[in-house]
């Protein structure tokens, strides 16, 4: 920005910090269904279906699959678990930490019918398969 033009710097300012808090709004909510406002992140999916099965690709980078339950409840996938640094980096000076850390749960409607649930790791993400029945 020009040093000429302060009410332009301003604006450029208060639009970038409008669209970072848009951003973390995004990524956190207030689990209602936990412990009193235990607070959760909320991870981003993909969601695509054939005959066969639905696949939800959960973006999870660092987490294990089996550290991730996924389960139906009531028509609705939920997915969640617990994303923590690695013991080794908990105690180094943090320049910037993008990825969500602690507690997550995803949401997700499925269509009407039975499904056989299973997971996978690929390529960063989470991938939960529903074969249909």
């Amino acid at each position: 920005m020009s040093n000429k033009d302060p009410l332009n710097w301003m604006l450029s300012e208060a639009i970038g910090s409008l669209a970072r808090a848009e951003r973390l709004r995004q990524q956190f909510f207030v689990l209602q269904s936990a412990g009193p406002r235990e607070t959760c992140w909320e991870p981003p999916i993909d969601v695509l279906e054939t005959d066969k099965e639905l696949l939800i690709l959960v973006a999870l980078p660092g987490v294990d699959p089996e550290q991730v339950e996924a389960v139906i409840q009531d028509g609705v996938l939920v997915i969640s678990g617990h994303r923590t640094l690695p013991a080794e980096l908990r105690n180094a000076r943090i320049h910037r930490l993008e990825l969500p850390q602690g507690q997550f749960e995803r949401r997700i409607a499925l269509p009407v019918g039975r499904y056989a649930v299973s997971r996978f790791a690929v390529n960063g993400c989470i991938a939960v398969r529903l074969a249909k029945s």
